[in-house]
């Protein structure tokens, strides 16, 4: 019932998502990434099922991108609101999925990490997870490059940067601050559900 009602959400948000986006090009690039887990976890389902906090943060990742994709991370307009209220100077969106890129793939690597075995040094972890997350964000950054040179103003809206000249440095500070919040708030729940999983459990 539970993966029923997963697709029924990504499905749903990625319809809407889809019908008349702010600009085409941009709803492609950032969906993509949410149609390659889609893909991934449907091809490991059976074989490597992962814990369910795990398919839930993907899930509200996949919401954020689309959500990001429909209206450009520089339009949405929650942020535009909260922008007036605060008096920032920039839709702070694109923060809150740069966030996401760290804080979802944070728990994506433990899970790996740990079931495969990778890490025996457990001292290790959470260093190497938080660098893995910052390799993900600034290779992340390198496709936003590669795709602005290739398209020049076509990527403009994908870029989203909005003027702000330390926006590369700043994207790759809140996917590590977002993979340290992870680690720090969800390690103790992420292990008990692991050890469901050990244990033949859902």
């Amino acid at each position: 019932m539970a993966k029923f009602c997963w697709l029924a959400i990504f499905t749903a948000t990625l319809v809407w998502s889809g019908i008349e986006p702010k600009d085409s090009f941009t709803w492609a690039l950032e969906v993509a990434p949410a149609l390659i887990a889609l893909f991934i976890l449907t091809i490991s389902y059976r074989r490597f099922p992962l814990t369910s906090l795990l398919y839930t943060l993907i899930l509200i990742h996949s919401v954020i991108l689309m959500i990001g994709g429909h209206y450009t991370y520089a339009e949405v307009p929650a942020f535009d609101w909260l922008a007036e209220q605060f008096g920032w100077q920039r839709n702070h969106y694109d923060k809150l999925g740069h966030f996401a890129q760290g804080f979802v793939p944070a728990m994506v690597a433990r899970e790996l990490l740990l079931r495969h075995h990778v890490i025996t040094k457990p001292n290790w972890l959470n260093s190497i997870i938080v660098f893995v997350c910052l390799g993900i964000s600034a290779f992340y950054e390198l496709i936003e490059w590669w795709v602005a040179e290739l398209s020049g103003e076509d990527a403009e809206a994908f870029l989203g940067t909005q003027g702000y000249v330390w926006d590369t440095q700043s994207d790759m500070a809140m996917a590590m601050i977002g993979a340290i919040v992870a680690l720090l708030s969800l390690s103790r729940i992420h292990q008990g559900q692991l050890k469901l999983i050990r244990q033949g459990g859902s």
